[in-house]
């Protein structure tokens, strides 16, 4: 910095040599930066009126398991807070009780009223689901103790469930293969840096193949569509290696491979759909609704040997019989049916999420009671009606009036859910980056509030009141006497 400083603004020299970049200086301030973020979220709270939570556990670099909760609140205006609300490290054993009283500690703290929580998504492992000795179950407990009116709803991340489904494919047998023979190529440097080579002579339109990552979304879509595209290359590489290639020119083996590069990919397209920040549960939903119907046109067009919507099977159209079109058309019967499984307790909402997502379209004698009356007005209101064309599902709400306050307080409630722990992933990537294995005396505290800042979405830090009012310069050396 003062290099440059020398170069382009001189006179400015002083200025920069005011700076502290001391290690304790530099950790006080982002503890300082959480802190004030904390506060502000402890601000927030005070005018929420409905709120859930997301929470997963993971391992870092010292093995120590983490838990993150993060927490999507509505205030009275209608707009939305999706914040981190707690990072806790657990030394021990990660029960559900222990789970439950590190997040019940997390609520309290912010004082945040039990009665006002609505929704409760995890990463759908024994500790956090069970009904009784489970996080879920002792959070139920907890608000019947607090005696709260309302019911929790709670849900498995429905981007976890997603890439559960595709395992009712049971095509492993494929993917162990595929992984296997990507193994040999750069699992040694030699093979991986004649592999590189040999496609560079081959003048390939790719430079090499990507490793399969279990723990990663999307690596198996793109490990596969890399592999089926430079299927020829590999063949030919692994012959130059002595190796057996019979299994990779098989027909049916060929044929399955361009099955599950072409489903594989539909996946990902979903799964990306299903990623992001401030996702609506409502249009999560609705896209997970969408590709199951999109299963039922596959599956009738799969048994009348359409081949439209699977590129890589077109391309080796003339391998693939009609026997084997009824083959995957009963994959795409099974994996519609584990789709129909797996969200059913979001299908349960399907008539709840509808009074956020279409409005106006809701059956109001199929309406709760509470409801019918304001949702008749809602409906008749061609002024409302014209809003909610122009703004559209998320930002509607903001504009019902204070006139129909039950339909404000179950979209409060509809916005305020999660539908997937995305974020905690995106936060466990950013822990694994932070606290690596040559960070590992990172403490609990300064891991936290690196994690807090660097998570801040809705809410950010008031630098101005803490660097600049708070904070007095302090320079190594200034002022000391000989």
């Amino acid at each position: 910095m003062m290099k440059v400083c020398d170069q382009v603004c001189p006179e400015k020299k002083q200025a920069f040599s005011n700076v502290s970049l001391s290690r304790n200086t530099v950790a006080e301030r982002t503890c300082d930066l959480a802190t004030n973020l904390y506060d502000q979220l402890m601000e927030k709270g005070k005018d929420l009126v409905s709120f859930s939570l997301a929470v997963d556990e993971s391992t870092d670099a010292s093995d120590t398991a983490q838990l993150s909760v993060f927490i999507r609140g509505v205030d009275s205006n209608l707009c939305v807070t999706e914040e981190l609300l707690g990072f806790k490290s657990m030394h021990g054993t990660t029960t559900g009780k222990e789970i439950f009283e590190e997040v019940c500690k997390c609520v309290t703290e912010i004082k945040l009223p039990w009665d006002k929580l609505v929704g409760l998504t995890t990463d759908g492992s024994p500790a956090m689901c069970g009904k009784k000795n489970g996080l879920v179950g002792r959070i139920r407990e907890k608000m019947r103790e607090e005696n709260c009116a309302g019911e929790l709803s709670v849900y498995h991340c429905i981007i976890h469930q997603e890439s559960l489904c595709g395992k009712a494919l049971k095509m492993e047998h494929v993917m162990t293969t595929v992984t296997q023979v990507v193994n040999f190529i750069r699992a040694k440097g030699l093979n991986h840096r004649q592999f590189k080579s040999f496609l560079d002579e081959c003048g390939s339109e790719y430079a090499d193949v990507p490793y399969h990552t279990e723990v990663r979304w999307l690596s198996r879509g793109k490990v596969l569509n890399r592999f089926f595209e430079l299927r020829e290359e590999i063949c030919q590489f692994l012959q130059s290696k002595g190796k057996d290639t019979a299994e990779l020119r098989e027909q049916r083996f060929l044929c399955e491979l361009a099955f599950l590069c072409d489903i594989s990919s539909h996946l990902d397209a979903l799964n990306l759909q299903l990623q992001g920040r401030g996702r609506i549960i409502t249009d999560m939903y609705a896209a997970v609704r969408a590709f199951k119907t999109k299963l039922c046109l596959w599956e009738n067009q799969m048994l009348q040997g359409n081949l439209g919507h699977f590129p890589c099977c077109q391309t080796i159209k003339t391998q693939i019989s009609t026997a084997v079109c009824a083959q995957f058309a009963e994959k795409l019967s099974v994996l519609g049916a584990e789709f129909s499984r797996r969200f059913a307790d979001f299908d349960v909402q399907k008539c709840r999420f509808e009074l956020l997502s279409n409005p106006f379209a809701v059956d109001v004698e199929n309406a709760p009671t509470n409801l019918q009356m304001e949702l008749i007005e809602l409906q008749c209101n061609d002024t409302l009606k014209s809003k909610y064309d122009a703004v559209g599902a998320a930002q509607f709400p903001q504009f019902i009036p204070d006139t129909m306050p039950q339909l404000r307080t179950q979209a409060a409630q509809l916005l305020s859910m999660f539908g997937s722990t995305y974020l905690c992933e995106q936060l466990f990537s950013l822990m694994k980056m932070t606290k690596t294995s040559h960070r590992r005396r990172l403490t609990d505290e300064h891991l936290r509030s690196i994690l807090r800042v660097s998570s801040a979405q809705s809410l950010s830090p008031d630098i101005d009141e803490l660097l600049a009012s708070k904070k007095r310069c302090q320079v190594s050396g200034l002022g000391t006497s000989d």
